[in-house]
């Protein structure tokens, strides 16, 4: 089995602070660091310590970051085909209050040189079982891997993340939808509540999962009935990557339970068994500062499912 994520990754610069500072305001950090980070990044090492056998597809400025990325994410066992470009290597701004509640600037930096996939890229896209995307990567390369994926039988998961409006040739090659209240309110705007944003998503064939923070998600597999998830209550130290962890370890179970094969085996039952297993991963990764520092393992996951049973 074989999953493949195709996106970006950033150097994040955390800086913890007593309070989120307001436009025109100054505060000072208790403390920072400088963590690996950025969504691609970030699902793609959540699916490799979720069990996946990962292939990375980014683009990272030749720097001394860029070098750092690439090896971090080697060392989880991913393989990572990092074109090298003329750019840095992308950077997050991030500030972490007492409560875990972040606010983050982005500056894309070598994820917007993505741009026209490889024969590398093309072969791993002709391997995958399961191909996972964000929206930190120009458009036009999130669209070229989905045709791609899907052509080939991948089953095709979309985290829609940064949001931004999606054009039909790429909703109409994906297979889940994953977004949160905000980023479904965005896309199905004449909906009123969340739960009938992502019943409108689920559309063509495309089954939606809606992550709802603390209060779990809301599973909505095309054609059947909606399930909800319920998160697990844990203390909170930082929601940095939560939603990435969500989505590489729901990619990798969905890719352990045989990719689109398992869907249409019984899309309701494999969709509800990855979110959950998913939501274990998040609730882990809560628990920890950073974002990649706090991607749970395989281990640690089915651990905490157990203890929680």
């Amino acid at each position: 089995m074989s999953t493949v994520v195709v996106g970006s990754a950033n150097l994040d610069l955390v800086y913890r602070v007593d309070r989120i500072p307001s436009p025109g305001e100054t505060v000072l950090a208790r403390s920072a660091d400088a963590v690996a980070g950025g969504k691609g990044n970030n699902q793609a090492v959540a699916a490799a310590r979720a069990g996946a056998a990962v292939t990375f597809v980014v683009a990272l400025g030749s720097d001394t970051a860029g070098d750092r990325l690439a090896a971090e994410a080697r060392a989880t066992g991913a393989t990572v085909l990092d074109r090298r470009v003329d750019a840095p290597t992308g950077t997050a701004l991030i500030t972490v209050d007492p409560a875990g509640e972040n606010s983050i600037v982005v500056d894309s930096g070598a994820n917007a040189l993505l741009t026209g996939l490889r024969p590398d890229e093309r072969e791993a896209l002709a391997a995958a079982d399961v191909l996972l995307l964000q929206l930190e990567t120009p458009l036009e390369t999130v669209v070229e891997a989905a045709t791609q994926a899907r052509a080939a039988g991948a089953l095709v998961v979309l985290n829609a993340a940064p949001v931004r409006d999606l054009p039909a040739e790429l909703l109409e090659r994906v297979d889940i939808l994953v977004v949160n209240e905000h980023e479904a309110a965005l896309l199905a705007p004449e909906t009123v509540t969340p739960g009938e944003a992502a019943a409108a998503l689920a559309a063509d064939g495309r089954s939606v999962v809606l992550t709802l923070g603390g209060a779990g998600c809301l599973v909505v597999p095309f054609g059947a009935e909606p399930v909800s998830v319920p998160a697990h209550r844990v203390a909170v130290v930082d929601t940095t990557g939560a939603g990435d962890t969500f989505c590489g370890a729901f990619a990798a179970e969905l890719d352990r339970a045989g990719g689109r094969t398992a869907i249409k085996s019984d899309r309701s039952a494999s969709l509800a068994a990855a979110a959950r297993f998913a939501t274990a991963a998040a609730a882990l990764s809560v628990q920890r500062p950073g974002a990649v520092p706090s991607i749970p393992t395989l281990e640690e996951i089915r651990a905490f499912v157990a203890d929680r049973s």
